[in-house]
């Protein structure tokens, strides 16, 4: 059966109960707290029955806000730096956006969503889910807007503290623990706050090739402990200077260094008796990152509104892979250096006007401008019997490495004008226009310069055939941002066969017309959310790998632009308190995502799905909260639909399947308000799994090679927190 087939078929199953509901609908009386606006207000008096601590535990209370399991919900946001490819602000992320106060924190990785565990419960007024479009508003594209509105005046400050152990796959055990100050001193509010959290791994992998003529080639066991712990300050004040106008400023500062160490076995049995041989691979890393960033907003006597942003932040990462021989009289012998450092800065001011006109219509102008580079290195040591050690390089030979030094430079400047027109008390339309205008430069081993101009036109039509029922249509071009990491050589962490990946200078965006159709149902006396999106997406320019080899005895591939191609699919959510069954504090969620995608391989010339776009994926989970013992609990299940989740490259086509992911907690809140949290995180094995088909040449050759079978886990993890607020 097709994948077209399935998605009509759920879409039809779903329809025809989303009608049912809809007629059941009729027959009682409208959720209470949802505005003829479709706004949702969400008192604080609500919450008292769940002796909520946090803000955090707030949102998890709310339907198709929170996860099952807490830990928050479908919020968007930017990636976080040029390497990673999410550069400048944008004007909307098609999630779900959070914000205090009406504004959103003038950060990246210091972003809005992660203050609300640094928020305590007793400074939020309400909590507003927004579905409208409105010029108001500091975030735009949004399918939901969740504003936490707090206390113009907090009694007191108050400082919340949680402490937290966890015990891993190899038993290991890791502390953490965070302490967060906030409250209001004068026109000032501010949350300042100190994080030291494990991030400890333990991965164990088998892999099991076999030649094309399936005798068996050799069997790979790894062990691969990452020693990482996650260190954050962070300060986030809010100033009102008077009446008219505000200020606010946040910084971050983060350390995550990540040395991690390898032991690996590989037997031979392509003789015999099989041998074993073992390797062990030292990689000491060093993570830091620091983001400062601040806005500046005035409103005129008119409602106008000017506002001024600014964001800096610098991301560096350095590692040092040196793999060793040991031989079985504990000697060892270095086969490996290999050396990675990279730096990325970003620098962005975004200034804006809005200003209402003739009724119920605001324009919003302005101009965003970014500033990105990335500069990296990459050094290369073998043994080489023909070539001089050096120590710079382990005591190995120095390799040359193409495109291996570079630093890369994107200036982008965005002018942009955002129309909101509330048509009637039904009907809103937000229509964008944003004109980018880009530079990339690459200087160091290779010197390019590149200038880029996009027109990005978006409109977002929404209607409230009730206040509970609304339906919105969208369609936008996007322009995808380039991975910079792309640009330059870099490691290849899948692979121990290939040392190095190559980088391509000559990348374009990959660009693609956006349509979605979002139906969205907020169910009677708050019973829950229902909520459908069909899309489709049109990419041109779509980036995948290509061969960039130097010659037939030297094939390499890079990532690149292969083309034009189609994405399609259909997603259902429903977020339901089981009021039918008596147990109104039972919130039982479902998230059912069916897709498919096709666009022509370069090596082969086959129409396939683009790579690693999966089948799509199920998510189930339950919270359920019992205030007379002040408990609750709850689980979620995730599992994807396996089957041609693939990557194509020049000389082998990888397929990843894996088994579902399960989390599962349960907490208390004692007499004194201080919360204990058990959690369990990959409560089932959730091998992860790929089959690596390897040929001789290239894969358009059909000489296959051998079949790699890998599995691997980080398996089950566990801990406890303990929280509260003083």
């Amino acid at each position: 059966m097709s994948i077209k087939t399935l998605v009509f078929r759920a879409l039809s199953s779903r329809f025809v109960t989303l009608t049912l509901l809809l007629l059941a609908a009729q027959f009682v009386s409208a959720q209470d707290n949802v505005g003829d606006d479709s706004t949702v207000v969400y008192p604080a008096s609500y919450f008292a029955e769940f002796n909520p601590v946090t803000a955090q535990d707030m949102l998890d209370r709310i339907p198709g806000v929170g996860s099952a399991t807490g830990g928050g919900g479908n919020f968007g946001g930017s990636r976080q730096g040029g390497g990673n490819g999410g550069r400048g602000l944008g004007s909307g992320s098609g999630g779900s956006q959070i914000i205090i106060n009406g504004k959103r924190t003038a950060g990246k990785n210091n972003q809005t969503s992660g203050q609300m565990d640094r928020i305590t419960a007793e400074q939020v007024d309400y909590i507003q889910i927004i579905r409208g479009t409105s010029g108001e508003l500091d975030v735009r594209g949004s399918s939901q807007v969740v504003n936490v509105v707090l206390f113009e005046e907090l009694s007191s400050n108050s400082l919340s503290f949680e402490a937290n152990m966890d015990r891993y796959l190899d038993h290991n055990t890791a502390p953490g623990g965070s302490l967060a100050y906030s409250g209001q001193s004068g026109a000032l509010n501010y949350v300042l706050s100190a994080a030291a959290e494990p991030r400890y791994d333990h991965g164990v992998s088998k892999e099991t090739s076999v030649l094309a003529d399936f005798s068996l080639n050799d069997e790979v066991r790894e062990e691969r402990i990452r020693e990482q712990d996650s260190y954050d300050l962070s300060v986030n004040l809010d100033y009102e200077i008077n009446l008219k106008s505000s200020a606010r400023l946040n910084g971050l500062y983060s350390q995550n260094d990540n040395p991690t160490d390898v032991l690996r076995y590989t037997t031979d049995f392509r003789v015999n008796p099989s041998l074993t041989a073992i390797e062990r691979e030292e990689i000491p890393g060093d993570r830091d990152n620091w983001e400062i960033g601040g806005d500046y907003e005035y409103v005129m006597d008119s409602g106008s509104r000017f506002k001024f942003l600014f964001i800096s932040n610098r991301n560096d990462s350095a590692s040092t892979r040196e793999r060793f021989d040991v031989f079985a009289d504990g000697s060892e012998s270095k086969d490996l250096f290999l050396d990675l450092a990279s730096t990325t800065t970003e620098r962005i001011v975004r200034a804006s006007f809005t200003r209402g006109f003739l009724e119920d219509q605001d324009i919003e102008f302005g101009a965003e401008r970014a500033q990105t580079t990335l500069a990296s290195s990459l050094d290369l040591g073998l043994p080489d019997s023909t070539g001089t050690p050096s120590a710079d390089f382990g005591g190995l030979v120095p390799q040359n490495v193409s495109n291996a030094n570079s630093t890369v430079e994107e200036i982008r400047l965005e002018p942009f004008i955002i129309y909101n027109w509330n048509i009637n008390s039904r009907t809103s339309l937000e229509s964008t226009l944003l004109y980018e205008l880009s530079q990339i430069s690459q200087s160091g081993d290779v010197n390019r310069k590149r200038d880029f101009d996009f027109i990005k036109p978006k409109v977002d039509l929404r209607y409230n055939l009730t206040p509970q029922l609304q339906l919105r249509g969208s369609i936008e071009k996007v322009v995808q941002q380039l991975r910079f990491s792309d640009f330059v050589a870099s490691n290849d962490p899948q692979d121990n066969d290939s040392l190095t990946l190559a980088g391509n200078e000559n990348l374009r965006q990959e660009w693609f017309w956006k349509y979605d159709i979002n139906a969205e149902y907020r169910l009677p006396n708050d019973i829950g959310v229902v909520d459908a999106n069909i899309f489709y997406h049109r990419h041109t320019d779509v980036i995948s790998r290509i061969d960039v080899s130097p010659s037939e005895d030297d094939l390499q591939s890079a990532n690149g632009n292969i083309g034009e191609g189609d994405m399609y699919g259909i997603t259902l959510n429903a977020s339901i308190r089981m009021r039918m069954f008596n147990m109104p504090n039972l919130l039982v969620t479902s998230r059912l995502n069916v897709r498919d995608s096709n666009i022509t391989d370069p090596f082969l010339g086959i129409d396939r799905r683009f790579s690693r776009f999966g089948r799509g994926r199920l998510n189930l989970g339950f919270r359920h909260d019992v205030p007379k013992w002040n408990m609750n609990y709850g689980l979620e299940w995730s599992n994807r639909f396996d089957s041609n989740e693939k990557i194509y490259d020049i000389d082998d086509i990888a397929d990843y399947i894996g088994e579902p992911n399960t989390t599962a907690f349960v907490q208390f809140v004692d007499s004194r308000g201080i919360t204990y949290r058990f959690d369990a995180r990959n409560a089932t094995s959730n091998l992860q799994c790929r089959e690596r088909q390897r040929y001789i040449g290239r894969i358009n050759t059909g000489i296959l090679e051998e079949i790699e079978d890998q599995c691997a886990t980080s398996g089950r993890v566990v801990s406890l927190k303990i929280n509260g607020t003083f």
